[in-house]
C-alpha cells in the first residue's frame, strides 16, 4: 500500500466513527492532533476509535481531538478533509422535541464537562494564531542553525549569506502573519489584519516620533501585530454596523486600516515594544539569578499546565523572546517535563512485568516520547494510572532545575523554534557559550529529567492496591482501560468469565 493509500485509509476508519461527514463541522489538526468540530458528540464511538492503531488517544477540548503523532497528522488531515467534502448531503430529517431536549442535554453536559473558562477560551485563540506558525518557525530555525554551524566551520561561504536570507526572511515579517491569523481568528478580515500589522515592520516608521522618541521597525514585535489586529477587528466590525451598506466596500477597510494604524503608531507600538523588552529581561533575570529553583518550578509544572491548556499562555512569550533574542530559552527548561515523563513510563514498565498491555503501549510509544511526543506516554501509561503522572513531573522538575543551574553559571540554552522538544529539539538548539556546550547542557538536562522521573516512579509511583491490581498476566483486567487510552488493541484471547466490572486505579 502507498503512503496516501494509507493515510487515506486511516482517514476512512476515523470517519465513521466519529459520527460520518454529516457530524463534522470543522477540520483542523495541529502538530499532533486532528481536531475535529462535532455537531453530536454522542454519536463518536470512543473506544472504537482508540482501538485504531494509528490512533495514539484522544483528548476532549473545545474541539475532539484525535493524536496522530507528528508527520502523520499532517497527511491524514487533507485525506480526511477529501472524505467529508466527498460525502453526499444527507436528506434533511424533520427533529421531534425529543430530539432537541437530548440534543440540547448534550451539549449542556458537554460543555460544563469542558469547563470552558473565558481565560481558556481567550488562551485558545490566541494558541490559534500562533500554532499555524509553527511549521515556518521549525523550518527556518533549523536552517538557520545549519548556517551558523557552515560559518562557525568556515564551509561554504557562497552558501551562508543566501542561508541566512531563508532563515531571516519569515522573521521579519512575522508580525504580517501573525496580523493576519488575528483578524481570521478573531472575526475580521485577515488582509486588514495583516496590512495593520504590517506597519510594525515597515522601515519608514523610523521618521516618526512617538512619547518622545523615535520609532524602529519592528518595534512591538508580534505583541504589538496582535494589538494592532484585535484593534482593526473591533473597528472593522463597528463600521459594518454603522457605514451604509453602498459606501462599506471603499469606507470599512479605509477607517479600518487609518484608526487602526494611528492608534498602532502612536500607542501600541511604543507600550507593546516596552512589555516586549521587560519579557526578555525578566526571563534572563530569572534564569540568571534563580535559575535551578525557576527551571525546577518550570519544569514540574509544565505537564499539568499542559492539561489545563494553560501551556498555550507562553506561545507569544516564546515568540517575543524569539523575535528579540534569537532563540527562546524557556523552551528547553519546559521540555524537561517530557523526559520525566519518558523516565516515568521505564520505571512503569519495569514495576508491571505481567502486565502485557501496558507494556506494549510503553514499547510503542516510547521512540514517540524520546522526540517528544508525549501525548501517548501521558493519556496511554501515567494519567491513567494516577500517582506515575505525579512522580513524571518530579523527573521534570529536576531536568529543569539542572538546565536552570547551567544558565545560572553563564550557560544558557535556547530553542530557535518552538514546537519540538526531547531529542528533536536537538536541531534548534542556540546558546551563548557555544554549540558543543549548548548540547552538553540540554542532553545532561534529559538524562537527568529520565532518571529523576524513573527513580521517583520506580520507588514512590505504586502503591500496594495499584500494583495489586495492574500487575496481573491477563489482558482482560484493569489495564485494558490504560491500552483503550493509548488506542493499542489487546491482542486476542480467551473470553474472560463474567463478573463484576473492574474497580478504577486508587493511588
Amino acid at each position: 500500500m502507498s503512503t496516501d493509500d494509507k493515510n487515506r485509509a486511516v482517514a476512512a476508519a476515523i470517519l465513521p466513527l466519529v459520527g460520518g461527514a454529516g457530524n463534522i463541522t470543522s477540520v483542523a489538526h495541529c502538530m499532533t492532533r486532528l481536531r475535529l468540530g462535532l455537531r453530536d458528540r454522542s454519536l463518536v464511538q470512543d473506544e472504537e476509535l482508540k482501538a485504531l492503531p494509528a490512533v495514539m488517544g484522544v483528548v476532549e477540548d473545545d474541539t475532539y481531538q484525535i493524536v496522530l503523532g507528528p508527520g502523520t497528522v499532517a497527511r491524514v488531515t487533507p485525506e480526511f478533509e477529501a472524505l467529508v467534502a466527498e460525502a453526499p448531503a444527507a436528506p434533511a430529517a424533520t427533529p421531534s422535541a425529543d430530539d432537541f431536549a437530548a440534543q440540547g442535554a448534550a451539549i449542556r453536559a458537554a460543555r460544563k464537562a469542558r469547563n470552558q473558562t473565558p481565560f481558556k477560551l481567550f488562551l485558545r485563540r490566541i494558541a490559534n494564531v500562533f500554532v499555524p506558525l509553527i511549521p515556518a518557525l521549525i523550518g527556518c530555525g533549523i536552517i538557520a542553525g545549519l548556517n551558523g554551524l557552515l560559518i562557525n566551520l568556515g564551509w561554504l561561504p557562497a552558501v551562508t549569506p543566501a542561508l541566512a536570507a531563508i532563515a531571516s526572511g519569515f522573521m521579519a515579517l512575522i508580525a504580517v502573519f501573525v496580523g493576519f491569523n488575528t483578524a481570521k481568528e478573531f472575526g475580521g478580515t485577515p488582509i486588514l489584519g495583516g496590512a495593520v500589522a504590517a506597519i510594525v515592520v515597515f522601515p519608514g516608521v523610523a521618521k516618526v516620533d512617538a512619547f518622545g522618541q523615535t520609532l524602529s521597525p519592528g518595534q512591538g514585535g508580534v505583541l504589538g501585530a496582535l494589538g494592532a489586529a484585535v484593534l482593526a477587528v473591533y473597528v472593522e466590525k463597528w463600521c459594518r454596523r454603522w457605514v451604509p451598506e453602498s459606501l462599506d466596500v471603499l469606507v470599512t477597510p479605509t477607517l479600518t486600516v487609518l484608526v487602526s494604524g494611528l492608534v498602532t503608531i502612536f500607542g501600541l507600538m511604543f507600550v507593546a515594544g516596552e512589555v516586549s523588552n521587560a519579557i526578555g529581561e525578566f526571563a534572563d533575570w530569572l534564569l540568571v539569578h534563580a535559575g535551578a529553583g525557576a527551571g525546577f518550578v518550570l519544569g514540574g509544572l509544565f505537564l499539568p499546565l499542559v492539561m489545563l491548556g494553560l501551556h498555550q499562555a507562553l506561545i507569544p512569550i516564546h515568540t517575543t523572546l524569539i523575535e528579540q533574542q534569537g532563540h527562546t530559552v524557556l523552551l528547553p527548561v519546559l521540555a524537561m517535563a517530557g523526559a520525566g515523563q519518558v523516565g516515568a513510563a521505564m520505571a512503569v514498565y519495569l514495576r508491571l512485568p505481567r502486565n502485557g498491555s501496558i507494556r506494549r503501549t510503553i514499547k510503542s510509544a516510547l521512540p514517540a516520547g524520546f522526540l517528544g511526543v508525549g501525548e501517548p506516554l501521558i493519556y496511554g501509561v501515567s494519567l491513567p494510572l494516577g500517582r506515575p503522572f505525579v512522580t513524571a513531573c518530579v523527573g521534570g522538575a529536576f531536568g529543569g532545575g539542572f538546565v536552570g543551574l547551567f544558565s545560572m553559571l553563564g550557560t544558557k540554552v535556547g530553542s530557535t523554534a518552538i514546537g519540538p522538544s526531547g531529542w528533536a529539539l536537538f536541531p534548534l538548539l542556540d546558546g551563548d557559550k557555544g554549540l558543543g556546550r549548548t548540547i552538553a547542557v540540554y542532553a545532561g538536562g534529559l538524562l537527568t529529567g529520565y532518571l529523576a522521573g524513573f527513580v521517583a516512579t520506580y520507588f514512590w509511583g505504586f502503591g500496594a492496591r495499584l500494583l495489586e491490581e495492574f500487575d496481573v498476566d491477563t489482558d482482560t483486567g484493569p489495564e485494558t482501560v490504560v491500552a483503550a487510552s493509548a488506542g493499542t488493541t489487546p491482542p486476542p484471547g480467551p473470553a474472560p468469565e463474567p463478573g463484576p466490572e473492574p474497580k478504577p486505579a486508587k493511588l
